[in-house]
């Protein structure tokens, strides 16, 4: 007899089934849930709403399952991160779809690549799928000889049609290469701009990751540390603990605010080395997003 207790050994057997192609990938979801992303509180809260959709009772009120989301944004803002954390706890298997694996040098292999790699995840369903940097595999390019736009036709075809329990967690850094039809409103259910993090975001992310690798936040003035980061990524933040606690290591002292500021002082943060195509994101995003 199964049990409930089953139900992950069983799915990843599934998953392990129809990924072998190496196009699709299954992702452990190991890295927490929504609860341990730092600030995007606009974004967790929409997903924390939609959570039950899948649930049969969902159905028998009229609901249907939401259809997915594109996330885009500054890098390192955590987009990638909030589909892990999603799949966790939503309960369901998270399923990594590379769209720079579907090319294929031979005619036709490309296409059916795809319809391959989107049949298993029908049959994986209900799942989450992540498709990273989506603008890789799906931005039309007028000299391969018609495959990425029948690439794109096929795949906006199962958006629309497709009839199992899929949501779609897309994330792309370059949304402005992405041909308008991705962005037609019913693609997806809402598309979320992911900016860089505000001072009590950045506040959350220092105590996030201090905790994480076995340090009390309380010993430390995060307040500080979150004015002093200014214009830091959630990925540039982790980036100046990692190098503090090296510090800490090579010292053999225990980790300090002054450690920590070090490291930031230390650091050119993407705001500032590409602070042109930030700007372009921005105002890319002011009339046709949804603030994460």
């Amino acid at each position: 007899m199964f049990d409930r207790d089953d139900l992950p050994a069983i799915r990843a057997a599934k998953a392990e089934l129809f990924t072998q192609g190496g196009i699709l990938e299954l992702i452990e979801a190991d890295t927490g849930t929504l609860n341990d992303v730092g600030g995007l509180t606009g974004l967790k809260q929409w997903l924390t709403v939609r959570q039950r959709a899948h649930e049969p009772k969902a159905r028998a009120m009229g609901i249907e399952p939401p259809k997915g989301i594109l996330l885009t944004g500054i890098p390192g803002t955590g987009k990638s991160y909030v589909a892990k954390t999603l799949a966790r706890s939503w309960d369901l298997p998270l399923i990594l779809l590379d769209p720079a694996r579907l090319y294929s040098k031979y005619i036709g292999e490309t296409e059916q690549r795809l319809h391959a790699a989107l049949a298993a995840v029908d049959a994986l369903a209900p799942a989450v799928l992540w498709i990273d940097e989506i603008e890789k595999g799906f931005a039309t390019n007028s000299s391969d000889s018609g495959t990425s736009e029948r690439l794109l036709g096929t795949f906006l075809r199962w958006m629309q049609d497709r009839k199992t329990t899929v949501f779609i967690v897309a994330t792309a850094n370059d949304v402005s290469s992405l041909p308008p039809e991705f962005l037609r409103r019913g693609r997806f259910d809402e598309i979320f701009f992911v900016d860089l993090p505000t001072q009590e975001d950045r506040t959350s992310i220092f105590s996030l990751h201090l905790e994480r690798r076995g340090h009390s936040s309380q010993q430390f003035d995060l307040g500080t540390l979150a004015t002093a980061s200014e214009n830091f990524s959630g990925a540039e933040i982790e980036a100046a603990v990692v190098g503090a606690l090296y510090r800490s290591l090579d010292s053999d002292a225990e980790l300090t605010d002054e450690m920590v500021l070090e490291e930031i002082k230390a650091t050119v943060p993407l705001a500032v080395s590409r602070a042109e195509d930030i700007h372009a994101l921005r105002s890319w995003a002011q009339q046709r997003a949804v603030p994460a």
